[in-house]
């Protein structure tokens, strides 16, 4: 191609993605607005009524009044004895006689339901003044967000998924187990891609016919519309990476290595394209599974929104000043990680999946790890790590579970989920006491207190705004910080963080003094939405492929089975321990909590495993499933946020065997030894006291 042609191209594409992140962006301040204008409208009902007794009456039409209010009700009576009779008068022998007394109390209460509307009228003339249309008015306004939010979710959800996709695809960002460097690897990648949003795309145009062809009315064409075309655009990319490589990869490569370089969900769709498409002939069977991302759209969501608040704040020095205060006690990098892995547990819960905490803070973790002198090992299987905290309150993993289960509420999960944290945190501190490199020792506490507490002092604002802001979503809008208002809440006062810092922080403009002028506000938010729009784009879009697999499991594609009995319970754990840490390591936590809710659950019940002991062993052994080769989703996106560079520099790093893999084996020892506590452990004390 010409010089000309490829500027000309390289502006259009600029300008595409700047759209595409735009209309993401504006998909998820939507989202937020709706959320906060539920809120808002439910405070201005509770003023419009304190303000106006009877606003009520007030907000709405002006109530019909064309009934009489004061009828003669003996006349009536006897126009209603006649007209029965004239009715019934080819009846003589079968007529009914006139009840007078029931009709005389079906007419009066008929008086005072339209002696009801007259009075209401009448308060409505006299109280229905400028001021209180402007006030309907606004309210109304907000109430219509919210349901025209609530109406088009889905749809909300199908375009951010489309979106973020083409963003994530157009820039070679989705999750695989390697990078791609040479020709090989980006033809089979891309020819791979290009088969699977293919399956994808018939298979959505097959589901929309068969439904229409069945006679059913389609609820919601418009989110097969949008599938269908996300599925075309996606597979146009693919098509033009496929004939366009990029100048720098390196010739050769081996066939089987260029493999890896293919996305997980790719696999997962493929997987689904050849057993839908060429064992069981059911085409529109991906789709089908594809869109029960439908079932938990809130939580999908609330992901989007959880990733945007942690780029922004990728984007702050929060992270840098809280490490900090650890600083001056110069601690051994295995004590610093339990520190950090303790502080991750809160971020986490809020998320309810370690995938997603990875890859909103999982860069400011391994960055401030880095930065305090932990080995690279270490500091990448702290980063995988990260989602220790799916036990605690207020995970939304641990609310789907009980929206699912009857058997199981939230505050029997989230109390044994707490004891299960703490386990998992003396697990980590027995090995990492195990494995250090360094004494365990500590700087004077006369040398390290003061210079402590005085960075203590610059997170002082951030605390501040942190809580002012808390205590407005409390009192102005009545919205405290929970599982549910907690993915409208954060970002915005991330955000409101990020402007105060850029704006305000002497502190911020000094550390940046070095790298020559500090980023704007503007350029902050754009980097921020940016990396979010690619990183929604690839984890949403390998939860959704992760249904497939599930389907597949489902109808029996999968090579494993369950029993329908065992020897004993202590086989029976054995057997869905490894069932669901095989799940962990296929599907994301929200998609195999609806296959294990449907098909594993209750074959523990039957074989007398309390509902809280299975889902506190399930929930640790999708953990244990996340970092376990030979898929380690945790890792994976550990290197997504990281970079590879960071990773080869890493392998090259170690004196022995588990120094060069701690980043695998420390997480699998820890993860594991929890597993088998929490999973064997009552068992061992129940049979004890029996």
């Amino acid at each position: 191609m010409s010089a000309t042609t490829v500027s000309t191209l390289t502006r259009f594409t600029g300008f595409a993605r700047t759209l595409l992140t735009s209309l993401i962006l504006l998909l998820l301040l939507g989202t937020i607005a709706s959320g906060t204008s539920e809120n808002i409208h439910a405070q201005m009902l509770k003023l419009g009524a304190y303000i106006w007794d009877d606003y009520f009456v007030l907000r709405g039409d002006r109530p019909i009044t064309e009934c009489n209010p004061s009828p003669n009700i003996e006349t009536r009576l006897d126009e209603l004895e006649a007209e029965q009779i004239a009715e019934n008068a080819d009846f003589d022998l079968l007529a009914e006689e006139f009840d007078r007394d029931s009709a005389r109390d079906s007419l009066f209460r008929q008086v005072r339901v339209c002696q009801k509307k007259h009075d209401d009228a009448a308060v409505y003339d006299a109280g229905l003044t400028p001021a209180v249309e402007f006030f309907r008015s606004a309210e109304h306004v907000f109430a219509d967000i919210s349901l025209f939010a609530i109406a088009h979710q889905k749809l909300t959800l199908i375009s951010l998924l489309m979106l973020a996709s083409i963003v994530a695809t157009s820039k070679k960002s989705h999750i695989a187990f390697r990078a791609v460097h040479h020709i090989k690897d980006h033809y089979i990648s891309s020819t791979a891609q290009f088969v699977s949003y293919a399956g994808l795309g018939i298979s959505t145009y097959a589901f929309y016919i068969g439904s229409l062809n069945s006679g059913t009315v389609v609820a919601h064409p418009e989110l097969f519309f949008v599938l269908m075309i996300g599925c075309g655009i996606l597979a146009a990319i693919c098509a033009y990476h496929f004939m366009h490589p990029d100048v720098e990869l390196e010739s050769g490569g081996g066939w089987l290595r260029a493999l890896l370089t293919i996305p997980i969900q790719t696999f997962m769709l493929l997987a689904a394209v050849f057993h839908f498409f060429v064992t069981e002939g059911h085409l529109p069977g991906i789709a089908i599974y594809f869109t029960q991302i439908f079932q938990l759209t809130n939580l999908h969501l609330a992901i989007g929104l959880y990733i945007l608040a942690g780029m922004l704040l990728k984007e702050t020095l929060l992270g840098a000043k809280l490490f900090d205060v650890f600083k001056p006690w110069r601690m051994p990098p295995e004590m610093l990680a339990f520190v950090a892995i303790a502080l991750m547990a809160f971020p986490t819960a809020y998320t309810g999946a370690s995938g997603i905490i990875i890859i909103a803070m999982g860069a400011v973790v391994y960055q401030e790890m880095r930065r305090v002198g932990t080995r690279r090992q270490l500091s990448l299987a702290i980063t995988a790590m990260t989602g220790s905290g799916v036990v605690l309150r207020p995970c939304l993993l641990v609310v789907g579970i009980a929206i699912l289960n009857k058997e199981v509420v939230t505050d029997e999960l989230f109390h044994w989920g707490f004891r299960v944290f703490l386990l998992s945190l003396v697990v980590f501190a027995v090995f990492a006491m195990i494995t250090r490199k360094d004494p365990l020792k500590l700087a004077p506490i006369s040398e390290a207190l003061m210079p402590s507490l005085r960075f203590l002092g610059p997170l002082v604002p951030y605390f501040l705004i942190f809580l002012f802001s808390l205590l407005f979503y409390a009192y102005v809008l009545d919205t405290y910080l929970d599982e549910f208002s907690a993915p409208i809440v954060l970002p915005v006062i991330i955000a409101v963080l990020l402007i105060f810092e850029r704006r305000y922080s002497r502190d911020f403009h000094e550390r940046n003094k070095t790298a020559g002028a500090a980023p704007t506000i503007s350029k902050a938010f754009g980097t921020a939405v940016d990396n979010s729009a690619i990183q929604i784009g690839a984890l949403l879009m390998l939860m959704a492929c992760s249904f497939t697999v599930g389907g597949i499991i489902e109808r029996g594609g999968g090579v494993l089975t369950i029993p329908e009995a065992f020897g004993s319970i202590y086989t029976a754990m054995a057997f869905l321990v490894l069932f669901l840490v095989l799940i962990g390591m296929i599907m994301d936590p929200f998609g195999a909590l609806i296959l294990v809710t449907g098909t594993i659950a209750p074959v523990a019940y039957a074989q007398g495993i309390h509902p809280i002991h299975f889902w506190m062993t399930c929930l640790m052994a999708f953990e244990l499933g996340y970092v376990s080769p030979p898929v380690s989703l945790n890792h994976l996106l550990t290197r997504q946020v990281v970079g590879d560079e960071e990773v080869a520099l890493a392998l090259q790093e170690g004196d022995s065997f588990y120094y060069r893999h701690e980043r695998i084996i420390l997480p699998l020892l820890v993860m594991g030894t929890t597993l088998l506590l929490v999973a064997f452990g009552p068992l061992f004390y129940m049979q004890m006291l029996n």
